[in-house]
């Protein structure tokens, strides 16, 4: 079952995921880049599908034509995201 790139909760789909859809825990856009199966930061455009055309904004709603929801949103994980997190907190403008 697929689960929002946002709060991770898992999201019951029964086809495709319309344009205007979100998530029913957290209110996160559904069809964006992060919930996508062809999502890949380490991509060109951050996308392995090389027809689809760049998408500036990854956690937003887009008209994506490619687009197919992931079993799994994508996760860097490793301790160099976890290094990464920690270091943002500590210079987290207040």
């Amino acid at each position: 079952m697929p689960s929002c790139f946002s709060c991770k909760k898992e999201i019951q789909v029964l086809d495709r995921v319309g344009r205007s859809e979100s998530c029913p825990h957290c209110r996160a856009d559904l069809h964006c880049c992060r919930n996508c199966e062809f999502y890949d930061p380490k991509a060109y455009n951050e996308c392995r599908e090389p027809m689809a055309e760049r998408v500036l904004e990854k956690e937003a709603a887009n008209f994506c034509d490619y687009f197919q929801m992931a079993g799994k949103p994508y996760s860097a994980g490793g301790k160099s995201s976890e290094a990464k997190r920690k270091l943002e907190e500590l210079f987290k403008k207040k």
